[in-house]
């Protein structure tokens, strides 16, 4: 194994030191440079905070008619909304409110859903378990923390061929890829990975460990909730 020296860059990210002050930290301001150009924002003032007190996000402010929802097909806003949740997720949690209320007024609007099937990859489940229905986590996706409960596994796909296996699951262990439902404490806004995929990946976390990484595959749209 060849030393590279130390790492500047990882995954985009800047890594910077100054060890006559004890000093490491990450950056991405090279990403968010990139992103104000790309959206003509480069020259925009600059605001310390990025939410006031007062201001109101409302569905009036969506497209009404067929004229606006052809006007803002031309507006990439689901991809802005993408790119400032990368940088929410890596190095600005300070942006993590304004950004989940920016997620939730796309030009189609996300779907709210208390279940929804999932494609789980099981890393490492604590005490030697079983993961099966009934298992609980915590699930964070975007910029949300809930509490989950997997209601059903659904099929255990084969790590050879990517596809799913024949007969019903009861519980797989760690290293398993499985399609399950999961079940969530209180609404929440996702979208199917193939769709979005900054809104459609997701991780379960137990006692503050990464158990499992998923993608959402389909959803159970709850009345009302779009």
């Amino acid at each position: 194994m060849k030393d590279m020296g130390e790492a500047t860059y990882v995954i985009g990210i800047e890594i910077f030191r100054d060890r006559s002050r004890g000093l490491l930290g990450l950056s991405q301001k090279g990403h968010i440079d990139k992103v104000l150009e790309r959206f003509h924002m480069a020259k925009c003032a600059a605001t310390p905070a990025s939410i006031y007190k007062g201001d109101k996000f409302s569905e009036k402010d969506c497209p009404q008619n067929a004229l606006e929802k052809k006007r803002m097909e031309n507006i990439p806003y689901a991809s802005v909304v993408g790119s400032l949740m990368y940088a929410q997720t890596c190095t600005r949690p300070d942006i993590s409110f304004v950004v989940e209320m920016l997620g939730r007024y796309q030009t189609k609007p996300i779907v709210a859903v208390f279940e929804f099937l999932a494609q789980l990859q099981i890393f490492e489940l604590l005490d030697n378990a079983i993961f099966t229905a009934g298992y609980k986590a915590v699930l964070h996706i975007h910029s949300v923390r809930e509490e989950c409960e997997i209601v059903e596994l659904m099929q255990q796909i084969d790590l050879k061929t990517r596809k799913p296996m024949k007969g019903k699951v009861l519980f797989v262990k760690n290293g398993a890829v499985v399609i399950c439902r999961i079940q969530v404490n209180n609404l929440i806004c996702v979208e199917k990975f193939s769709d979005f995929a900054q809104l459609g990946r997701f991780t379960l976390r137990s006692e503050g460990k990464t158990v499992a990484v998923g993608k959402v595959t389909d959803l159970y749209v709850a009345s009302g909730s779009s």
